[in-house]
């Protein structure tokens, strides 16, 4: 049963969230079940409790494992600190064939000088992502085999990590049994499930508000043309909240969600919070528009980070299909709103698109209907992608299958 079923887990800073999914004879995923529970021991990304990670680790697969014995060997995972690092390379070989045809030795060798650069012992490829072939110096190829030429070349974006912080993660898995059939970067799983052919094309920037870090990926003429992690994320604010409000945590976390919104000026100003309501060891009554205050500042600053990066890759102002903001920070009120004004881009929400997926009841349907389990879902559409061989094995973190690689390519 297990071999035919596979698992999305994403392991936040301050949830974790699975979802599992059937792979058909025909490759298509029926999905499940997904769920999300608290994780501990993870801070902004990164293993900061080698035993709490484990603990909510067992308790997340415990649940799994009532409906789905054994699934927990084809498992893929999310990496998102901002450990992480993308950067390009390029690679060049010369056509072996007497008649200088491209043929898949070729490709792969080609890829292959592409990944030979220079990383300290301490990271680790995870991805090398190909942007295009040229032969003979003719670029933007998608697929060259087949094509005559003497030299062919490629430019890739390599997705690299601090191999610690991975074995850490992995050690956490294995410790309960379970294995790691792939390794993917956080915003690749995200932009997998949400962004469209048109969104790649256009050019677009996928950003991800999780609860310890905020990632974004820039997409144009249907390549990911840029990536980074900042670590910052939803926790900033409740942080900023609990010292605002001298309120614990635990209610400023509350607060948040409850009244909280992106733009302050449409709040009204009179309007008051009693935080004994929340938190009975808290005393005042701010006003809600205070609490927006408080977010919108905070929300401001990640976006002028984000704005920075985009200036970096003269992309700031200037992507057609604008921003999609996925994450659990992607559900404050106003914040499209506050990302349009910010980044002087069309902004959205982004929802996971099923639509090529079996769901299996409606009301499971309505559960992934949310900003928060984009990378989940994307996380099993990536492993739906593979080659079944590949759900049988947990050493798959380096390169990726012809299939995958195509589709970052226009």
């Amino acid at each position: 049963m297990a071999q035919n079923y596979i698992v999305g887990l994403d392991i936040g800073s301050s949830t974790i969230k699975a979802a599992v999914a059937e792979v058909k004879k025909d490759g298509k995923l029926s999905l499940h079940k997904i769920l999300k529970m608290p994780s501990r021991g993870m801070r902004k990304g990164v293993v900061d409790e080698l035993p709490e990670v484990t603990s909510a680790i067992n308790q997340v697969l415990s649940e799994i494992k009532k409906d789905y014995p054994g699934i927990h060997k084809n498992i893929f995972l999310n990496t998102g600190s901002a450990q992480v690092r993308v950067q390009p390379s390029r690679g060049s070989v010369a056509v072996t064939r007497a008649d200088y045809e491209v043929s898949q030795d070729d490709i792969d060798r080609v890829i292959q000088a592409c990944q030979a650069v220079r990383l300290p012992p301490n990271r680790m490829i995870i991805h090398s992502i190909t942007r295009e072939f040229i032969v003979d110096g003719v670029g933007d190829i998608r697929d060259p085999l087949g094509m005559i030429g003497n030299k062919l070349e490629a430019n890739v974006l390599l997705v690299d990590a601090f191999s610690p912080s991975i074995k850490n993660l992995t050690k956490c898995l294995e410790t309960n049994g379970a294995e790691v059939a792939g390794l993917i970067f956080g915003p690749l799983a995200s932009g997998r499930s949400v962004l469209s052919k048109n969104q790649r094309d256009l050019g677009v920037a996928l950003v991800d508000i999780g609860f310890g870090t905020t990632s974004l990926s820039v997409h144009e003429e249907g390549k990911l043309i840029y990536a980074t992690v900042f670590p910052f994320g939803a926790g900033n604010i409740t942080n900023d909240l609990a010292i605002g409000l001298k309120a614990s945590i635990e209610a400023a976390e509350a607060i948040k969600f409850s009244f909280g919104a992106a733009v302050a000026k449409d709040i009204p100003a009179r309007e008051t919070i009693d935080l004994k309501q929340v938190d009975p060891r808290a005393k005042g009554t701010p006003t809600r528009r205070f609490v927006a205050e408080i977010i919108e500042m905070r929300l401001a600053e990640m976006f002028e980070h984000v704005n920075k990066e985009l200036n970096k890759i003269e992309r700031a102002g200037k992507l057609p299909a604008g921003i999609v903001l996925v994450g659990s920070g992607a559900k404050m009120p106003g914040l499209v709103d506050l990302a349009k004004r910010e980044l002087r881009l069309p902004a959205q929400v982004g929802i996971p698109d099923v639509s090529n997926m079996e769901v299996v009841s409606g009301e499971l349907a309505l559960q992934i209907e949310d900003p928060e389990f984009a990378c989940c879902l994307g996380l099993l559409m990536w492993g739906g992608d593979q080659p079944r061989s590949a759900h049988k094995s947990s050493r798959s973190f380096r390169g990726l299958t012809k299939k995958i690689l195509n589709y970052f390519m226009p």
